[in-house]
């Protein structure tokens, strides 16, 4: 596979021709930040947080799902894209209604880590408390609609990994949110497999196990990433 060379931030980088520029930059070791990209499954550029700019490209780009091309000249961190990237955490903070301090993920929230890592001291933007509501009908596990960034991390695990495909996508806009089946409460899902994948990709306290409370929620990734290694290297092959 042929290899395209470009510079990200001044430094020369080597990529396969098939790489993003976040799996370019990654190898590289320049951390670019996400909050919808999961190792193992489909990239969506849902979140927007992995905007670059491209020399000669009058717009941002995703960085999760625009490949590497020859002499591409990127820049991940400047001053207009630090202010892109507090301006997102800001919305998503405003959007829905997370209280940190009550939450089964405070303390292990990707969304807390962001905010503090882009220097968001307040949110500028008007709180929308939309009315969600909690569904913890299902015996081992609960979605809290409040807490969810709509990155879709669970729709993919769900379907990229565990092949239910419980989880979707319903609504546009504000109106946006995850569902489970067509659109019925999560214990009445028939299509769930119970296997908690889902519980591990969510990157904040949207998706909880019941009984959690508050700090509880610890995500192992590794988890997902062991799954996947296995079924391309096809160990679990008799």
């Amino acid at each position: 596979m042929a290899v395209r060379t470009l510079t990200i931030d001044g430094k020369p980088v080597s990529a396969r021709e098939d790489q993003t520029i976040l799996e370019a930059a990654r190898e590289a070791g320049i951390r670019i930040p996400t909050l919808c990209q999961l190792s193992g499954v489909s990239n969506l550029g849902a979140c927007r947080l992995c905007l670059v700019e491209v020399a000669g490209v009058p717009k941002l780009l995703p960085a999760c799902v625009t490949l590497v091309q020859e002499g591409m000249q990127v820049t991940t961190n400047s001053e207009r894209l630090r202010e892109y990237r507090k301006m997102i955490i800001e919305l998503l903070f405003a959007e829905r209604n997370h209280i940190c301090s009550v939450c089964v993920a405070n303390g292990h929230c990707e969304l807390q880590d962001m905010a503090i890592s882009v220097g968001m001291t307040h949110v500028r933007y008007a709180y929308q408390h939309p009315k969600h509501d909690v569904d913890t009908t299902h015996g081992k596990y609960g979605i809290d609609h409040n807490r969810c960034i709509l990155c879709a991390r669970c729709v993919r695990v769900c379907d990229e990994i565990e092949g239910a495909h419980t989880w979707d996508m319903a609504g546009r806009g504000g109106k946006a949110r995850v569902i489970s089946d067509m659109n019925v409460p999560w214990g009445s899902a028939t299509s769930c497999t119970s296997c908690g994948k889902c519980v591990q990709a969510c990157p904040t306290g949207a998706i909880f196990r019941v009984g959690a409370t508050v700090a509880e929620q610890v995500k192992d990734r590794t988890r997902l990433d062991f799954i996947v290694t296995a079924r391309e290297k096809k160990q679990w092959l008799g």
